[in-house]
């Protein structure tokens, strides 16, 4: 039996690495969201209603810029909250 190859063996992860890994899964969802939203074309492919005369199909799009831009912003912030309570450990 040589101890050699054996590798280490790993700590037990603490509560607070779980908090951090929570926080990045929701901002990994948060990133998603307008990823599966944009996607699933059939659910906005038609022309009613209209908005100031465009089609649903394009100001549904334009909207989403938006919307992905405060997603993103969402997961940045998560993710910052993630770093920082892992740095004050």
């Amino acid at each position: 039996m040589t101890l050699g190859n054996q590798d280490p063996p790993t700590p037990p992860e603490s509560p607070q690495s779980n908090g951090r890994t929570v926080r990045l899964v929701v901002a990994g969802i948060l990133l998603a969201i307008p990823v599966v939203a944009l996607m699933a074309v059939p659910t906005y492919s038609k022309t009613d209603p209209t908005l100031w005369g465009f089609p649903f199909f394009f100001w549904y799009q334009f909207l989403w810029v938006f919307l992905c831009a405060g997603f993103t912003y969402g997961a940045y912030r998560v993710t910052l909250s993630a770093g920082r309570k892992e740095r004050d450990r």
